[in-house]
């Protein structure tokens, strides 16, 4: 299928919101990214059989034909981080423009330096350990319904018609994506600030501000979300 078909389908299409799946997923991904050391990589892939691989191993699997691009169905961001956060806590894909763009271009047949083509990849997930208050926060959000919300598809059409595209060019995506005035007005980084004073600085009076970011978030990502103390080995309800 060509790019631009695909394109004009994935706009078009009725999002199927899979709760038990996305539930399956973060569970997964809880108790595996920990339980090796993989914590020096950042992007994974998980395949339909429930195989884990980091970014350059599915890359180089993929280009020996040992692995096929309808395997790869769930694409994942693993950062660990220093501190305690509470923006990164609870809004973590605020910060996966990078995330959310490198997965979009590998459902597009794309390649770059964090791309690969993946024409099945159902969803994205992003997975923030926090080393300092040992919890591990996992949110799960379906590709289609993210990035349609995102208006992904409409800043990535000057690109189409290649294959592969550089670093640069990613960049740019990424630069528009964040700039776009999603959350009650606010762009990307404008949110962010906002939930940094109010959560870090303890500015209540940015409260109703707070809440239209939040019910925007939820509205455009509609994430799955699992938090897990990695102390008690318990997940938190």
């Amino acid at each position: 299928m060509k790019i631009d078909e695909m394109l004009k389908r994935l706009e078009n299409v009725e999002i199927d919101e899979n709760i038990d799946e996305k539930r399956e997923i973060a569970d997964y991904l809880v108790r595996k990214l920990r339980s090796v050391d993989e914590s020096l990589y950042i992007y994974f892939i998980i395949t339909k059989d429930s195989k884990i691989y980091n970014f350059g191993s599915y890359e180089k699997l993929l280009k020996s034909n040992k692995i096929s691009p309808n395997d790869a169905y769930v694409y994942v961001e693993n950062n660990d981080l220093s501190g305690y956060d509470l923006t990164s806590y609870f809004y973590p894909f605020l910060n996966c423009g990078f995330c959310f763009t490198n997965a979009y271009l590998s459902k597009l047949g794309f390649s770059s330096s964090f791309a690969v083509p993946a024409p099945e990849l159902k969803y994205v997930s992003i997975v923030n350990y926090f080393l300092d208050a040992k919890r591990t926060v996992v949110e799960v959000a379906d590709i289609g319904t993210a990035t349609i919300n995102m208006k992904l598809p409409t800043l990535i059409r000057s690109i189409l018609g290649t294959k592969y595209i550089d670093h640069h060019e990613v960049e740019d995506i990424v630069s528009q994506l964040d700039s776009q005035k999603l959350f009650a007005g606010y762009d990307f980084n404008e949110a962010r600030r906002i939930l940094h004073r109010y959560y870090e600085k303890h500015d209540k009076s940015l409260a109703k501000e707070v809440e239209a970011i939040r019910d925007a978030y939820n509205r455009i990502f509609k994430p799955f979300r699992v938090e897990y103390d990695l102390k008690t080995k318990q997940f938190i309800v």
